[in-house]
């Protein structure tokens, strides 16, 4: 099923940006992040997000994103569960040198963040990302194709059972500034299976 922007509504509107009903674009502003205490001892919570709201249990968002202006280290664009500021869930790809970047995602529970990466090249410069949602427990995807998506994280969102909010956002950590790129947003039946092995404890 194909999205109605005019659901989704800015978490700290970025000062410039496009919005149609196939596309959008971000133009990041330097020192925005989201980021919460571990390792770096420090709080960001600045990133524009632009999200819709729902309370449905099961099911699954895709984007596209397109950062093929992206040049500085930690410059990033991804999906997003934004429920407050120390409650998130994040997936993207940071811009670290010419040689390689980090394909990642960060998930926040009461306000303490871990980031799981992986290295792949700097020549990468779109993802397609599939965001799914299983009532408390999440699942994030990504694909180069848009096709054959492979499982990046599995996690449970302490604040996450009830009514959330999801969608995009764009940053750039440092003192930086590129045009992020979001198309091909759809919803759908979750495409995350349930489980079929070990049963659940009683």
């Amino acid at each position: 099923m194909k999205l109605d922007m005019k659901n989704f509504r800015w978490t700290r509107e970025p000062e410039e940006f496009m919005i149609n009903e196939n596309r959008v674009e971000i133009t990041t502003q330097p020192g925005t992040d989201l980021w919460q205490r571990t390792y770096y001892h420090f709080r960001n919570d600045n990133a524009p997000v632009l999200q819709m709201e729902t309370d449905e249990k099961f099911f699954s968002f895709v984007v596209k994103t397109d950062f093929s202006g992206s040049h500085h280290r930690f410059d990033q664009c991804g999906i997003v569960m934004y429920l407050d500021s120390e409650n998130w869930l994040k997936a993207s790809i940071e811009y670290e040198n010419d040689a390689f970047q980090h394909l990642g995602s960060v998930a926040t529970n009461h306000g303490y963040s871990d980031w799981a990466t992986t290295e792949i090249p700097a020549g990468v410069k779109s993802m397609w990302y599939r965001f799914s949602r299983r009532e408390d427990d999440y699942c994030i995807e990504n694909a180069i194709d848009g096709i054959h998506f492979h499982q990046m994280r599995i996690c449970h969102m302490w604040e996450g059972a009830g009514k959330i909010k999801f969608g995009i956002y764009a940053c750039s950590p440092e003192n930086s500034s590129f045009k992020a790129v979001f198309t091909d947003m759809k919803l759908m039946e979750c495409q995350w299976n349930a489980h079929n092995g070990q049963k659940p404890d009683e």
